[in-house]
């Protein structure tokens, strides 16, 4: 199997969303608008209630998936359907907007760190008016595995060395892992071929991938193949890396804030909807 490379190195930047909520936003930036079927990637991470207070309040969705990972904090949320569940330290959300919905993330601490990732997914257009629903994974549910010296992967989607994560019926066929190094510590992950793959180290000084090492908040954008090679060097502190891989979907893209649709049309009738109370 063909190795995967780095083709292209991103560093997010600083920006706000919500009510002000700080951000290190990474895929979505002018550097890295997008990486088919992946839309968004941030990051948010801090120990000052000022930067994450004030959350999310209510705001609408049309078209595409969010995927909340939280690291530590507890953030609750809620929609106008009546759903509402509690994301605490460990837990993941995979949220499939579909057709349309309005909901509110806020955070449920007024001190201590919050930290965590939020990525968009986009849908493809025969998904893109689907009923909403919601994948809320409990952290005692999502599995790890400890593939080699050194190593341990937590598995939120997709399959690692034969532990399958919780995640399920996403078109996409996605790979979410974090995987965790010692020094000294490498590890061969497999992945679908042509999957459109990234890593993103968020803990460390850096990984290397492949033939290139990534420093601490860097994002790699990953060649096709069978396979990635991670490792820490014996000398260098042990290290966290976001490993992400999915379909991509070779559609037109259309977007507006919320609403990610593949036709300009459709975006103008999806501001119609929501401010009609259709969502």
């Amino acid at each position: 199997m063909a190795s995967r490379k780095v083709t292209r190195r991103v560093r997010g930047i600083p920006t706000s969303d919500g009510a002000g909520v700080k951000l290190t936003r990474v895929i979505g930036q002018p550097k890295l608008d997008s990486l088919d079927p992946f839309l968004l990637l941030d990051e948010f991470g801090s120990d000052s209630a000022n930067d994450y207070i004030s959350g999310f309040p209510d705001h609408p969705h049309r078209g595409f998936e969010t995927v909340t990972y939280m690291l530590d904090g507890r953030m609750r949320h809620r929609d106008n359907h009546g759903n509402s569940g509690l994301l605490e330290s460990g837990s993941v959300q995979w949220m499939t907007a579909g057709r349309g919905i309005v909901h509110s993330e806020m955070p449920e601490q007024d001190h201590g760190l919050m930290r965590g990732f939020q990525l968009w997914v986009n849908l493809a257009a025969k998904d893109k008016m689907m009923q909403p629903r919601y994948q809320d994974i409990a952290p005692d549910k999502i599995p790890g595995v400890q593939p080699a010296a050194g190593v341990t992967a937590r598995v939120v989607a997709g399959e690692l060395f034969g532990v399958t994560g919780p995640v399920s019926g996403i078109a996409i066929e996605p790979v979410y892992l974090d995987v965790a190094l010692q020094p000294g510590a490498k590890l061969s992950v497999p992945l679908p071929e042509n999957h459109s793959a990234f890593a993103y180290v968020f803990e460390g000084e850096g990984v290397r991938v492949g033939e290139d090492t990534l420093g601490l908040r860097e994002l790699g954008v990953l060649s096709p193949g069978g396979v990635v090679e991670l490792s820490v060097a014996a000398d260098a502190p042990a290290a966290r890396v976001l490993l992400v891989a999915g379909r991509p979907l070779n559609e037109q893209v259309a977007r507006y804030g919320p609403f990610v649709m593949n036709t300009p049309e459709q975006i103008v009738q999806a501001m119609q909807d929501y401010q009609a109370g259709r969502f």
